[in-house]
């Protein structure tokens, strides 16, 4: 037997040894290696996130299937490093170099390299005539150049400060060696219905349309090893049945775009509702290409007309305030009270539209050379965008406007009012970036095909846009955005009606999930876990 003090020791590191595999068995116990996620979309998603069809049954699962050069990062929403590690802007602003990581790969073991950078930009994102979502938001970027395999540039034609905001924003790369001689690498069905080539943790296991999408662990990703089995969504387009899956457990997670839905939720001890505030903008678009629309003074009696407080209060719930531009307060800085407003006000509304030749014709509709004040209104079925279309059409007949409600499932509506342009006015809404930069919305440039819904065409706000992207200091931009956001709440593109709280439901089962903007929040989908 050995001596008492060899004994001891022997005691001693057996006891550190048992505490280190203590340590280990907790750290394993902490998730579930077997447990899986269910979520639900709204509708069969294009797997391609430059596809302009791809909006918002699709933004999210392609954030976790295709990754960005840059990501928000999770406490301040600031860009951080994704399959860039770092990058710079150049002196006169013009360039930015991106450093992308060498030990990135596709889902099918290809190497990630610089040449899958510039095909997607140069050979889809601008390229004019593919029509790639977002891609108005990047007219100043010329092209993008490959130094080597792991350094691009970005090289403009104005300078673009806010260029790793939005490259953070819903902006996946395409894999070269799979895309490359399509004829429009945007339309693939086999890649965007099926199941693609990917860089992030998960790729698509199942794609049953209609039904489902099921996601597994990409074994080829290069960051942290996922902790899920599968991340599955199915597709349900109604809100209702989403929320009755979710209490009965058929369901992880719902985002709730109608609070009326959350009744029951808070008696259900396995479900949190969590609150945040987004870059969000909900509007009206009146289509700017029809003369009637073009005279500011119909625009501002449209807006005097809808009791936004009081739809705020039935439609959301309380879950949001009065919107007077696109940016929103969770951006302090640059948020601005101290611009034109438009309470409610039905007898100013009439007042204005008659300054502008528009008076009551026999049949009580305002008319003008002849011509009724009728509106072709489409709705998608989405949210609360019905009730909420449906309490527009009511305020603006209350003053003598003629409102023709269309209720269209969810992808024809995107196809005939934000692709097509076919409407008179529509509601809506942006998610958008967290910066200021709001110009891929408003820009002349972004009309017609791009984000600018309205088609809105303003000389001065395009020069205003481009002296924020220019500015260097804070104090600078806040100057720009200021005057851009007293212009905007004056000309109303848009009329702006709240800044919705978004709410999710998820059950408690689930770790690993970040109370930040959706968008951040699925760019770190291999944190989340089951608990066991």
């Amino acid at each position: 037997m050995p001596p008492i003090r060899v004994r001891f020791k022997l005691l001693r590191l057996l006891t550190t040894l048992l505490a280190s595999m203590a340590v280990v068995v907790a750290s394993a116990q902490e998730y579930d290696p077997n447990g899986s996620l269910t979520f639900a979309t709204n509708a069969d998603p294009t797997l391609n996130p430059w596809n302009a069809s791809a909006v918002i049954e699709s933004n999210l699962i392609n954030t976790i299937l295709f990754d960005q050069l840059v990501r928000y990062d999770p406490t301040d929403l600031r860009p951080a490093p994704g399959l860039a590690e770092s990058w710079e802007t150049a002196a006169d602003g013009l360039s930015w170099t991106f450093h992308l990581r060498q030990d990135a790969t596709w889902s099918d073991g290809e190497k990630f390299t610089a040449d899958d950078v510039v095909f997607t930009f140069n050979e889809a994102i601008l390229v004019k005539e593919l029509g790639a979502n977002r891609a108005s938001t990047f007219t100043p970027v010329d092209r993008v150049v490959k130094v080597d395999d792991y350094t691009v540039v970005f090289e403009l034609n104005r300078p673009f400060s806010s260029l790793p905001y939005y490259l953070a924003y819903y902006s996946g790369m395409l894999p070269e060696h799979v895309l490359k001689g399509a004829e429009n690498p945007l339309m693939v069905a086999s890649f965007n219905k099926g199941q693609p080539v990917v860089t992030g943790p998960y790729r698509v296991g199942e794609f049953v349309s209609g039904a489902y999408v099921k996601l597994v662990p990409n074994e080829n990703y290069w960051g942290p090893k996922p902790k899920l089995a599968s991340i599955t969504f199915n597709i349900i387009p109604d809100g209702n049945a989403q929320v009755a899956q979710l209490l009965a457990g058929g369901l992880d997670m719902v985002s709730i775009t109608n609070p009326a839905l959350l009744a029951g939720v808070s008696r259900n001890p396995d479900l949190e509702v969590v609150r945040q505030s987004q870059n969000i903008w909900y509007f009206v678009a009146l289509n700017l290409d029809d003369e009637r629309f073009q005279d500011a003074r119909v625009r501002q009696a449209l807006l005097s007309a809808i009791d936004r407080q009081a739809m705020i209060e039935a439609v959301l719930e309380g879950y949001g305030v009065e919107a007077t531009g696109p940016i929103a307060p969770l951006l302090q800085a640059f948020y601005e009270t101290d611009v034109a407003h438009w309470p409610y006000d039905p007898e100013g509304a009439k007042a204005l539209l008659a300054e502008a030749g528009w008076t009551p014709g026999a049949d009580g509709i305002l008319q003008k050379d002849g011509q009724r004040l009728s509106i072709d209104m489409p709705t998608g079925q989405f949210g609360y965008l019905v009730p909420a279309t449906l309490l527009v059409q009511g305020y603006w007949e209350d003053i003598g406007v003629e409102v023709k409600v269309e209720t269209i499932e969810w992808n024809a509506f995107i196809q005939k009012a934000v692709v097509n342009r076919d409407y008179d006015a529509m509601l809506a809404w942006w998610s958008t970036p967290p910066t200021p930069d709001q110009s891929g919305y408003f820009a002349s440039s972004a009309a017609v095909t791009g984000n600018n819904i309205p088609n809105y065409r303003n000389p001065e706000l395009d020069a205003l846009w481009e002296q924020g992207r220019a500015a260097t200091t804070l104090d600078e931009q806040i100057a720009v955005y200021r005057q851009v956001q007293e212009i905007i709440a004056q000309e109303l593109p848009y009329l702006f009606l709240w800044y919705p709280d978004m709410i999710s439901v998820r059950n408690t089962r689930i770790g690993g999930m970040q109370d930040i903007n959706s968008a951040a929040n699925f760019q770190y989908s291999f944190d989340w876990y089951v608990k066991p």
